[in-house]
């Protein structure tokens, strides 16, 4: 009985050294697979966290300007949208007003620009031709010059009732002038809209000023206390009124003064010619009583 207790026991122990043998490799291999595949999955997680976050930054960041952008009171977009209609029609008077001296200053400078081109044509091309008819030809339809030339010729021809009473010298002296006169108030067009732009826009523009600093008070009224954003708003609109009156009067004047100093230059030209052109008429006129 005890040698059959004995084999029992040493069954049971080889028994359980097997199962103890055949558990610890699995429970170790387990042991030590496991942290791998969590850290690999731990790191493809922040990852592609990482890639997420980074992707969404610029959008993020285009939303939050656009949304700082539209948020903003005190440009020129928020001027507009929130101003009324008094301040609206002084923004467009002003904006008139800067595109009608722009468009003087750039058509002026092209007219004085051809005036003078034909000033010179007329020196080389008018009097080296053999009679007045035909240096009067030579020029361009609507060179002012050809415009004195065919006044000149006119009057000459036209010498005759009761015109004839009055000395050719005169007659044909008067019959320039007249010529004269009508280029320089053709080359005077415009510049009185210069003058207007130059000496009205500053003062439109206080309106504006005027108008926004009436909002502020308003604003402050309202509220019950002076605080930097009830009134930085209307503030901003009026000296953004009075800073676009000036941008609109400063070019106006500039272009003025310059303007006028080119017609000058222009109408010395024609001048000269026309005096020019009075001796050669007169000549003409006294050759035959000499023959």
């Amino acid at each position: 009985m005890h040698q059959t207790f004995r084999s029992q026991l040493a069954a049971i122990a080889c028994i359980a050294a097997c199962v103890f043998t055949t558990a610890v490799p699995v429970t170790a291999q387990a042991q030590t697979t496991t942290p791998q595949a969590v850290t690999a999955e731990t790191t493809a997680s922040t990852r592609m966290a990482i890639d997420t976050a980074a992707s969404a930054l610029p959008a993020a960041a285009h939303k939050a300007a656009a949304v700082q952008k539209l948020d903003n009171p005190y440009g020129l977009e928020a001027l507009w949208t929130q101003s009324d209609l008094v301040a609206k029609a002084v923004l467009m008077i002003l904006a008139v007003m800067s595109m009608g001296s722009w468009y003087v200053i750039v058509t002026k400078l092209l007219e004085q620009g051809r005036m003078l081109r034909q000033a010179r044509k007329a020196e080389n091309e008018f009097w080296p031709a053999g009679t007045l008819q035909t240096g009067t030809e030579r020029l361009e339809q609507s060179s002012p010059f050809r415009f004195v030339a065919e006044a000149g010729l006119h009057a000459s021809s036209k010498h005759g009732g009761l015109h004839a009473k009055v000395d050719f010298a005169d007659w044909v002296d008067l019959s320039l002038h007249r010529a004269t006169e009508r280029i320089q108030r053709r080359l005077a067009n415009g510049m009185s809209l210069l003058a207007t732009v130059g000496s009205t826009s500053p003062f439109v523009g206080l309106f504006g000023t005027v108008w926004g600093i009436y909002h502020a008070l308003t604003a402050i009224g309202v509220a019950g206390q002076a605080s930097i954003d009830k009134v930085a708003g209307p503030v901003g609109e009026s000296l953004i009124m009075t800073a676009i009156g000036l941008a609109v009067a400063v070019p106006a004047v500039l272009g003025y003064n310059w303007l006028l100093r080119r017609n000058t230059a222009v109408m010395d030209e024609v001048r000269d010619f026309s005096g020019e052109l009075h001796t050669v008429l007169l000549s003409s006129a006294q050759q035959p009583a000499r023959t």
